[in-house]
Formats: structure tokens, sequence, C-alpha cells
């Protein structure tokens, strides 16, 4: 990983998230894995990039080498312009903000939605913790009613609401979703990627989202790379893969063996 840049401002004209060559690896000498292998792609302000791929394709890495959960043995990331260094300060984590897949797992069963709220607003002094709850509870559906709930009292979907309201209590302006769906019926994925959609909109932030569904990251993105055994081995404009005219015989493969997936579940 290259060092922090200087102090300077970010630049304008940056892209909002710019990854370039990066190389993730696990153990050493004849157990040594490289987990992704430089990688390289941007998302401008307001974007949403997708990365989707089999499983053990790299593509949950990535997210996690950004977050600084694993790290990084070559490359770069920026944010606005300015490169990270190795570890992630409190700053980061005001603008970078993660989804995780599952919401059974992601919240403390002994929390209420009031504490796991409540906790990065003390923990980052952002103050006004009250009307911060309170607003995020009305903006991902939920309300005042389920801030003294617990996770065992909430569905499967109110608790990834919960989830993608945690991760707006700090204002970020970009969010890491990992499969943020995936662990929901078919009928609640619906219902939170359109409020996903809707919090794009309304707060002009940018996403990077992990999935193996190609119809979800159709609808939600506007870019998307296709990644195997570490790499990423094409980007399509969203209109070329709901057309399904990739370049690469293997995302030809994924799209037809992508069960249920149609020009029009994409559109």
């Amino acid at each position: 990983m290259s060092p922090p840049s200087s102090d300077a401002p970010a630049s304008p004209e940056a892209p909002e998230l710019a990854v370039s060559g990066l190389t993730v690896t696990f153990g050493r000498g004849a157990t040594r894995t490289v987990a992704v292998d430089d990688v390289s792609f941007d998302i401008p302000r307001g974007g949403s990039f997708g990365l989707v791929g089999e499983s053990g394709s790299g593509k949950s890495t990535v997210l996690r080498a950004i977050a600084g959960l694993v790290p990084a043995a070559a490359g770069t990331i920026a944010i606005a312009g300015k490169t990270l260094g190795p570890r992630r300060d409190m700053n980061f984590y005001r603008t970078v903000q993660m989804v995780f897949q599952d919401p059974y797992g992601s919240l403390h069963p002994r929390h209420t939605v009031d504490r796991t709220l409540s906790e990065p607003a003390r923990l980052h002094r952002a103050g006004d913790t009250d009307a911060r709850i309170e607003a995020v509870l009305e903006q991902v559906g939920l309300g005042h009613g389920f801030r003294f709930r617990y996770p065992h009292q909430l569905s499967g979907g109110q608790r990834q609401r919960v989830a993608i309201a945690r991760a707006l209590m700090l204002e970020p302006e970009i969010l890491l979703l990992d499969e943020p769906t995936s662990a929901l019926d078919v009928s609640v994925q619906a219902e939170v990627l359109n409020l996903l959609a809707d919090l794009r909109a309304e707060r002009g932030l940018t996403y990077l989202m992990v999935s193996h569904d190609l119809a979800v990251v159709a609808h939600m993105c506007d870019r998307v790379a296709v990644m195997r055994q570490g790499q990423v081995l094409e980007v399509l404009g969203v209109e070329e893969l709901r057309a399904a005219r990739p370049a690469h015989a293997y995302t030809r493969d994924l799209i037809t063996a992508s069960r249920g997936y149609s020009q029009e579940e994409g559109a």
C-alpha cells in the first residue's frame, strides 16, 4: 500500500473512489494465496459501481481492503483524490461506511436499535444523537416505534434497514454494500433495493456494491466489473449488461447461469 498522501486538498475533479492496482494476499510462502490481483476501477461522485462474480472471485475482499479490514499488498485506494494510508482514521469512517451481508450477524443481539445507532455518534462525537436517530429511522422506513426494539423483535428486512440506518448515522458520502439483500426473501429484497436507490438519489451517495446477482447490479449500478479468480475480466455499462453484450466468454456464461436473470428483470 502506498504511503498517505500530503495534506493538499482533494481535487474536485477526482473520482469519489479510485482503486488502482489493488492486490491482496493471504498466507506466506507455499501457502500464499492471491485473493485480489491488480484490480483497478473508479467511481464518480454519486455513481454506483458493481462487482460481480462467483464465490471466491475476490469481490468482497476488495470491499474489505477499502474499509481497512484486510491489508493490501500493493496498489492504492483514494477518496476524492486523497490516497489512503495503511490504516483508516476517524475521518475515513465519517466518509465511508459499510453494510454487511447478514443482517442477523451484523447487529448485537443484546443491543436495542437505539444503542446500535447511538454508538457511531458517540464514538465519533457527532452530537445531536437523538435527532440523528429519529431522522435515519424515518429515512429507512422504520420510524420511532422501532427505536427501543431488540434484533429478535425485527424481521430480516427490518434488521437490514437498521444496519443501513447505522451506516447513515455519520452522514457518509460512500457506502460499501456487501451482498446487502442476499440473505433476505425475494419480496423483501426488492423493498431494500428500492430503499437504497432512493437514499442514493436523496443524499447523493456513492455506492460500491458486491453481488452475485446480475439482476440486482443491473438495477442498482451504472457500471459493473466482472471478477474471476481475483482479477477484473471486463467492465460493462449497465446497458451492455442488460443487452447481454459482454466481450468475455466467462461473462456470457455468468449471464446465462444467473438464475432468473433477464433484460426485463434488469430494467
